[in-house]
């Protein structure tokens, strides 16, 4: 059997693991690219292309694509800002679609220094955090084609809650 390797072994690189996000097959097969990935790991911009296997029956691009276009994003973008001493999972997730989407789709996110203080902050004495991030996926023309949001679960990992104490 052939191994696979982590994504997190993949992660030191944005380019080798935008790469292997392209690859991935459930973004290979949804046709969903991902066309920009900061190498600080605070920025990423993903696209959907429209072909007959991205359109659902009448048309337009299948929800479930839609959606998935902004599946880990949120997460692994945070993690990747906040460093290997949090916890950072998804924990709810909504989706509200606006209007039918045609043609290419892209959603961009962007992890800011005030949502890493925050969370650092709230996290800061172990408990855990329930924070919402919202992405608009839009259409070539800027047009809101649906709203995604994404709760995050933060915490701060009991060894560095434990070495933080002991160094305050």
């Amino acid at each position: 059997m052939v191994a696979l390797p982590s994504w997190k072994s993949i992660g030191g690189s944005s380019a080798l693991l935008r790469h292997g996000l392209n690859v991935w097959p459930p973004f290979a097969f949804a046709r969903i690219r991902v066309t920009d990935l900061s190498p600080d790991f605070r920025r990423a911009r993903v696209e959907l292309a429209s072909n007959p296997l991205t359109r659902n029956y009448v048309g337009t691009q299948f929800g479930g694509s839609i959606f998935a276009m902004t599946d880990p994003f949120w997460m692994f973008l945070t993690l990747r800002s906040l460093g290997e001493d949090y916890i950072v999972w998804d924990q709810a997730a909504e989706v509200r679609f606006v209007r039918p989407g045609r043609g290419r789709l892209h959603a961009d996110f962007e992890v800011t220094d005030e949502l890493i203080d925050e969370l650092r902050e709230a996290a800061s004495g172990g408990d855990k955090v329930l924070r919402w991030c919202e992405t608009d996926v839009l259409d070539d023309s800027g047009e809101i084609v649906a709203q995604v949001r994404k709760q995050l679960y933060v915490r701060l990992k009991r060894r560095a809650t434990s070495r933080l104490a002991m160094s305050g």
